[in-house]
């Protein structure tokens, strides 16, 4: 990139410097002195009123018309008022007040202006050279020296240019320090939150590489072991054989949907985010693939659901097939009803079981993550999740998804 050419530079620093807006303002003093906050605005209007009275003293012994007085008083005082919020303002006035109240000093003055503009004057410099870069920086110094060696005493000048000089050197470096900690502090931030995406990351690695390590392997080995089960075992009847499939095929969508969300943790950039998920459409197969594990199960289904959007259909699926397994593990032998519909703006889903049946195992009792789980899904969308037992030994599943519909409005 080719570097800008000197000339115009200076040109938009002067620009900057005479007429453009003013940089944002500092830090508020009321978030820096949070306890004085309330007593700055009435402490700095009798400052000003003071600066003011004075002014006008010292103005009478110019001996002037006192409408001019009143005017000279207001240009020394209106840079201070305008210097907290608008420095660059603030310098212009002062520039103007060190231009035009210059008329009939005292004799034996050693400046042509009174002593609060002096002071005042200075207190700008100082502020602006804290608050403006360095190119707008040497044009103030630069405009500010000319009231200095056109109208002070030629013994005076020499230490007035190099107060000068040294406010805006000081101001320069106020002004660097500070960008230089705003500068570290944003990194420092910017670094926290890297490490902290970085350790997400890692635990998220983590995770996949235990559950493609474990989980992964014992699913594969049941998967190949009811396949190859039927060819082991001698005189397997067809129904056992249909049971050993629907294991097999149960145990290669888990691998499936396992792989999909290992990709998610690993943030791979293809696949998991591209790939179809589950929706009302594919509660057929899920509840097919139930009974074939010998989970009796009656699906009724509302038609149609084409206006369910795809994460309310998503959410449904994964709570039934949340449903189904906890039925199949705490109430083996029980019968299981689904209850899907569409009504005004919801998607109500029920699930029902009954008790098991008296001769039948109980199933290890899970760590309650599951029902956790559906309820989050649900909460999810703003919608409702109740489950609970019945009085008859039973459990009942009952979820509300709201959606938008189609052409509605809220």
């Amino acid at each position: 990139m080719m570097e800008e050419h000197p000339a115009r530079v200076a040109w938009r620093a002067l620009r900057r410097a005479v007429w453009a807006a003013d940089p944002p303002p500092a830090r508020p003093a009321s978030t820096r002195w949070p306890a004085l906050a309330p007593y700055l605005g009435p402490i700095g209007l009798l400052a000003v009123v003071g600066l003011f009275a004075a002014t006008l003293a010292s103005e009478n012994e110019r001996h002037l018309p006192g409408l001019v007085t009143i005017v000279f008083a207001a240009l020394t005082v209106a840079p201070l008022l305008a210097l907290p919020r608008r420095p660059l303002l603030a310098w212009r006035l002062t520039v103007v007040a060190l231009s035009v109240c210059t008329f009939n000093p005292p004799a034996g003055a050693p400046w042509p202006w009174n002593p609060v503009l002096v002071l005042g004057s200075l207190l700008v410099v100082a502020v602006v050279a804290a608050r403006v870069d360095r190119p707008v920086l040497v044009w103030v110094g630069l405009i500010t020296s000319v009231p200095v060696l056109t109208l002070v005493d030629r013994n005076n000048q020499v230490g007035v240019l190099a107060l000068l000089l040294t406010l805006l050197v000081l101001g320069d470096l106020v002004r660097g320090n500070r960008t230089s900690r705003r500068a570290l502090a944003a990194q420092t931030a910017l670094s926290e939150r890297e490490a902290e995406r970085r350790a997400v990351l890692e635990e998220r690695a983590r995770i996949a590489r235990e559950m493609h390590d474990v989980v992964a392997h014992h699913m594969s080995m049941i998967a190949v072991q009811a396949e190859t089960a039927p060819y082991r075992l001698a005189d397997v009847r067809e129904p056992a054989r249909q049971e050993f499939v629907a294991i097999a095929d149960a145990a290669r969508e888990a691998l499936t949907d396992m792989r999909r969300l290992l990709g998610v943790l690993r943030s791979e950039p293809t696949g998991p985010q591209t790939a179809p998920q589950p929706g009302l459409a594919d509660l057929d197969g899920m509840v097919d693939g139930a009974r074939r594990a010998g989970l009796p199960v009656r699906l009724e289904v509302d038609e149609p659901l084409a206006a369910v959007p795809g994460p309310v259909g998503l959410a449904a699926y994964r709570i039934v097939q949340e449903g189904l397994a906890n039925a199949a593990r705490h109430a083996p032998g029980g019968e299981v009803r689904v209850v899907v519909r569409a009504t005004a703006g919801a998607l109500t889903v029920r699930i029902v079981n009954t008790a098991g049946s008296p001769g039948s195992p109980a199933g290890e009792r899970g760590s309650g993550h599951g029902v956790t789980g559906m309820r989050e899904r649900a909460r999810a969308l703003g919608g409702a999740f109740t489950a609970g037992p019945l009085d008859d030994g039973g459990y009942a599943v009952d979820a509300r998804l709201p959606y938008e519909e189609e052409g509605a409005t809220r």
